[in-house]
């Protein structure tokens, strides 16, 4: 009776010329050699399972450019493109065992190539100082800002006095003034408004807003509080016509649906948040159901699931059809247009363009006579959009949206292997009747724990009774709000629409409920403080091989998932912050992070607070023990030297006492003739480093060191 082999031991049995006389004598096996030789078999072995690696490893391409201290020079990338190349060729006509290797790291060059390619393609002028001032330009978008002011983004700006090539791309400006019009995209508008430089992190290492805004082409962003004028009417064609139904729509559905309820429902119909309130929105965070407002992954395959299973149900009634016709596919094509219609009715964003690529991957699928809910459709869909757009991979939304897709698919397959050798018994009735529920439970389940990661490292919380409103809310958004939103779409040509609205204004009420009564109760949200900046890169990678990889090798995902939040849990904050600008100082003590002001720069307050895991509003962060006021600010002793943080004009006229041999002195006005004997941090040396953090030690760094010389940095 024969042993079992090892596939992957090398054979040492046959003779050779170093047999010995008790039997062969084994020549060493270099141990790196050997484990080169066990990858390689293992990854031949998993070939036909390898596919969805791809979108993995030109990942790793695309943020390894994000991760370098500068721009690749010409040079550079055309080694890289060489190599490139030369790893392609490998990969169809080198060694079989290696081929998987060179395939990959030919994807991570690929990576790299697009990323800078998409850089250098969307250069536009960056406005490299403030300016207040006439502003023209055509509108692009419309939407809120946090304040809830109307915000306009314009193109084919007009700046007077400015020369035309330093003249940004688009602008944004958050309107606080009057808006006597009708804010339709390509209306040409002017007003008078303060402009800036799109900001730099509020703090080293922290989010770097002008990365976002260079790839949105968004040189300038400001404010008014002048009326707006409006100069030209937009041109008439297909854009102007769906904007206009946008409005419509949107209109419609308020009056018939007043209050939040209608708001909600425009929301998710058109993408017109303008009728949901900011208390509507911190309720809806507060209990984790924010990302039912948003027009996003959700939406887009629960329209398509409901079309495709409508349109299927509707042919197989008729056996002609049914017999002659391949019902599947037309199904999926008629889910294919209802998703690029929603697309175009919702105003097409990034995150609905990145839902609709997905929904089409997985259509597609079905029209290819593939399965549509698998591993293979998500990774070309992950493909597409990082070919398309690859800064989308810093993206909290592209984070999430996958996230949640590979998890779902990853457990559904699951069950459907576990029940492959199970005896099939025909369910009752009350089985078959409580099925979808099941289905959407399950679904909100693993969607929120697979998403809750990245969720708690971008908005540095973690919402207690999250699954508890999803559980109680996303099945009633399958189950009767989007159906009710199919059957009003269909209904609308012959006026009985408002059965459908009805029925989505029940569905929504109920949500709403929900958010609010959930978001409200006692420990509602956790504050965790922001990861290190490997942690949410090194749980995605060990997630994916644990889910992606087909042996039982695919448990070491789990040791790194494990480190990953090992590491998030040893995660410390700086001890100090400096503000980019002068006008803020933080001091971490034994209360959690002082500030040095109960008002002014509150965004770079709240981003901080946020960031340590602290829910204070800002002067009660003021009121904590760590600053002594002085005569135009704040004093404070750290790291062995004295700091003085000086505001206003009552700070510059104080600044001459409190410049002192041996005291920084941190002052948001400009001083054009500084004194002798401090240091001195105002706006214009700030501006040469960026924010700054500063550790206990005194060891200090600075928001140009961690950003580096990238195309949108500024320095």
């Amino acid at each position: 009776m024969s042993s079992p082999v090892d596939p992957f031991e090398p054979d040492l049995a046959g003779g050779s010329a170093c047999d010995g006389e008790d039997g062969p004598i084994a020549a060493p096996v270099n141990p790196a050699f050997r484990v080169v030789t066990v990858v390689l078999a293992s990854l031949a072995a998993a070939r036909g399972a390898l596919f969805p690696f791809a979108p993995v490893v030109l990942g790793l391409g695309v943020g390894a450019y994000f991760l370098l201290p500068r721009e690749l020079m010409l040079r550079e990338l055309g080694v890289l493109a060489a190599g490139m190349v030369a790893l392609a060729v490998a990969a169809l006509r080198g060694p079989e065992g290696a081929r998987p290797v060179a395939l990959a790291l030919a994807l991570v060059c690929a990576g790299t190539l697009l990323a800078a390619w998409r850089a250098q393609s969307v250069a536009a002028p960056v406005l490299g100082w403030h300016r207040y001032g006439a502003v023209e330009g055509r509108i692009v978008t419309v939407d809120r800002s946090a304040s809830d002011a109307v915000r306009l983004t314009l193109d084919r700006v007009v700046l007077p006095g400015v020369d035309p090539a330093r003249v940004p791309a688009r602008v944004r400006v958050s309107v606080h003034g009057t808006l006597d019009l009708d804010p339709v995209a390509g209306t040409r508008v002017m007003l008078t408004g303060h402009l800036g430089p799109p900001g730099g992190p509020v703090e080293p290492g922290g989010f770097d807003f002008r990365r976002l805004a260079w790839f949105d082409r968004l040189g300038a962003v400001g404010y008014a509080r002048s009326p707006v004028l409006a100069l030209e009417d937009p041109a008439p064609g297909v854009a102007l016509a769906l904007t206009r139904l946008r409005h419509r729509l949107a209109d419609g559905i308020r009056a018939r649906l007043p209050g939040e309820t209608g708001g909600f429902v425009a929301a998710i119909l058109t993408g017109d948040r303008s009728g949901v309130g900011l208390e509507t929105v911190e309720d809806l965070r507060r209990s984790n159901l924010a990302h039912l407002l948003a027009i996003s992954g959700l939406h887009m395959g629960l329209l398509t699931g409901v079309v495709y299973g409508a349109l299927r149900a509707i042919l197989a009634l008729f056996p002609l059809l049914a017999l002659r016709l391949p019902i599947r596919k037309l199904a999926a094509l008629g889910a294919l247009l209802a998703a690029a219609a929603y697309l175009a009715l919702s105003g097409g964003n990034v995150a609905t363009q990145r839902a609709f690529v997905m929904a089409a991957a997985m259509l597609g699928a079905v029209l290819a006579e593939r399965r549509a809910l698998s591993m293979r459709s998500v990774a070309l869909a992950a493909l597409i959009l990082l070919a398309w757009r690859p800064e989308a991979l810093l993206s909290v939304g592209f984070h999430m949206s996958f996230a949640a897709t590979v998890a779902l698919v990853a457990v559904f397959r699951w069950l459907r292997d576990r029940r492959r050798g199970e005896v099939r018994v025909r369910p009752s009735g009350w089985r078959r009747a409580l099925a979808p529920v099941g289905s959407a439970a399950l679904c909100s389940l693993v969607a929120g724990v697979a998403t809750a990661p990245y969720a708690a490292a971008q908005f540095h919380r973690v919402v207690e009774y999250g699954l508890i409103a999803n559980l109680l809310s996303v099945p009633l958004m399958g189950l009767l709000v989007m159906p009710a939103a199919v059957l009003a779409a269909v209904l609308w040509p012959v006026g009985l629409e408002g059965i459908g609205l009805w029925l989505m204004g029940l569905g929504t009420r109920w949500i709403l409920g929900v958010a609010n009564r959930i978001g409200n109760w006692d420990g509602a949200v956790t504050m965790v403080v922001t990861p290190p900046g490997w942690v949410v890169p090194v749980l995605s990678l060990g997630a994916l091989w644990l889910v992606l990889w087909p042996g039982r090798a695919r448990l070491a995902g789990v040791l790194v998932v494990a480190m990953a939040l090992g590491g998030w849990g040893l995660a410390e904050r700086p001890a100090l912050l400096i503000d980019g600008e002068g006008a803020l100082v933080g001091l971490m003590g034994p209360q959690g992070r002082a500030l040095s002001r109960a008002r002014g720069a509150g965004f770079v307050a709240r981003n901080w607070l946020e960031a340590d895991g602290d829910d204070a509003w800002q002067d009660q962060a003021a009121a904590r023990v760590g600053f002594t006021p002085v005569e135009g600010g704040a004093r404070f002793h750290f790291a062995g030297r004295d700091w003085v943080h000086l505001t206003g004009q009552r700070g510059l006229a104080a600044l001459p006492e409190q410049c002192r041999d041996g005291v920084v002195v941190v002052i948001d006005q400009r001083v054009d003739a500084p004194p002798q004997g401090c240091r001195l941090l105002d706006p214009r040396a700030l501006r040469a480093t960026g924010a700054i953090a500063v550790a206990a030690d005194g060891h200090e760094v600075t928001a140009r060191e961690t950003a580096g010389r990238r195309l949108w940095s500024g320095w």
